[in-house]
């Protein structure tokens, strides 16, 4: 039996999370579909930034270094990362971006596994994540990427591969895979694991410990809520911290930075994966959005994000029935993430349809319709009004508009 309106409304009322929505500065107008993409503004957030700027900057200058902890924040923040990936604060750390901390992990797993040329991926996993492993392999003679469907990853790891490198849950069709047991396959064989945790983190179960995990790097603008472009952080197990070292010897990982010494020696712990000074007003926006994590109960916060995204499911299958929407997400709740994507042929014009009327979620080519569902302000109100206004623009073909088409450019 299909939900309705009153139903969805009685169970908002009853959401353990539902305070947090008021901390989030969302429009009354726009509903929210992509937080998977970019999170919403967390209210503090301007408080905090304009603090930063006014006061540590503007008044203490230099001074806020130590004063207020700026040489600090990204194992700071990393710590207040860790428990939401199942990690230990001194595993994580906040620095650079997803691409470069890529290029880091994936150097330093290369560098342990001598003898060992092969990186593992799979085709179709996010594009900087190929991207950089493609260019990692091309600055390393004799390394190759090789790709295989994820589904035949586990049997394929031998001898030769050194690395795999996976998405947690993919980008795309938000199935999330086996990280336990690739793990398991990989150390079998001697390999690592370098696990991308962007579309998990703060949104679904991430047991990195309880995994044996290796290494892990996630963004902080997705469901981290830390503004566009925030840093990134990254995981190291303690057990493999003092045989890594990052191939980007920047100064911040030196074991004695303000020494200014000519030879590199690599920090202890965590540290040494630092590079560059860290971006300072980046990371305050960023620490904003961590800590609205603080007293979260998070079985709520997972279980949340499974009913959500089961709803949205049944009321697709349930309202667009017909209209040739084919899931693409699957079905069952403990193989998929916090975002649901169906392929349409149309699929473009659709999302633009439905931006249009309000409801923001998001297209990825060819042909996929992606809504992420961010258990902290998503509302089950909110995924019952998207679909009604979805079929709404299905049976009255209101995506049909040259508007709403990719305009593609003379040639």
């Amino acid at each position: 039996m299909t939900i309705t309106l009153d139903d969805a409304r009685a169970l908002d009322a009853r959401d353990p999370l539902r305070a947090h929505r008021d901390r989030f500065l969302i429009d009354p107008d726009t509903i929210y579909l992509d937080g998977n993409s970019l999170g919403a503004l967390p209210r503090a957030s301007r408080a905090r930034i304009a603090e930063a700027v006014d006061e540590q900057w503007g008044r203490d200058l230099i001074r806020s270094w130590n004063k207020h902890g700026w040489l600090a924040a990204p194992e700071r923040i990393g710590a207040k990362i860790a428990p939401l990936i199942g990690a230990r604060p001194a595993e994580v750390i906040v620095a650079d971006s997803t691409s470069v901390n890529l290029f880091k992990l994936l150097g330093a797993a290369l560098a342990a596994r001598p003898g060992r040329k092969i990186i593992l991926s799979e085709p179709g996993n996010f594009p900087t994540d190929l991207y950089i492993a493609q260019g990692v392999a091309d600055a390393l003679p004799g390394v190759e990427l090789r790709t295989l469907a994820a589904g035949a990853i586990a049997d394929a790891i031998d001898e030769e591969v050194a690395v795999v490198l996976l998405t947690h849950v993919h980008y795309k069709t938000g199935r999330m895979l086996d990280m336990a047991g690739i793990t398991r396959a990989a150390h079998a064989k001697g390999a690592l694991v370098l696990w991308d945790l962007s579309h998990s983190a703060g949104a679904v179960p991430v047991d990195l410990n309880g995994c044996d995990a290796d290494l892990a790097v996630g963004c902080g603008y997705k469901y981290l809520n830390g503004g566009p472009g925030a840093p990134a952080f990254l995981f190291v197990a303690e057990r493999l911290q003092a045989e890594l070292n990052s191939p980007l010897s920047g100064w911040m990982g030196h074991a004695a930075p303000f020494a200014f010494g000519d030879d590199y020696a690599a920090a202890p712990g965590i540290r040494r994966f630092l590079c560059g000074t860290p971006p300072i007003l980046a990371m305050t926006a960023l620490e904003a959005g961590v800590e609205e994590f603080a007293g979260v109960d998070r079985d709520a916060l997972f279980a949340k994000s499974r009913a959500l995204t089961g709803l949205f499911i049944d009321l697709v299958e349930a309202r667009c029935a017909g209209h040739g929407f084919d899931l693409v997400t699957p079905r069952d709740p403990a193989l998929r993430g916090s975002h649901v994507s169906f392929r349409h042929g149309e699929a473009y014009p659709i999302c633009q349809a439905m931006i249009a009327r309000g409801v923001i979620g998001d297209f990825r080519a060819p042909d996929i319709f992606r809504c992420g569902f961010t258990p902290l302000y998503t509302g089950y109100g909110d995924v019952w009004r998207a679909v009604d206004i979805l079929a709404d623009i299905m049976d009255t073909r209101a995506w049909d508009k040259d508007t709403y088409r990719i305009v593609l450019p003379v040639t």
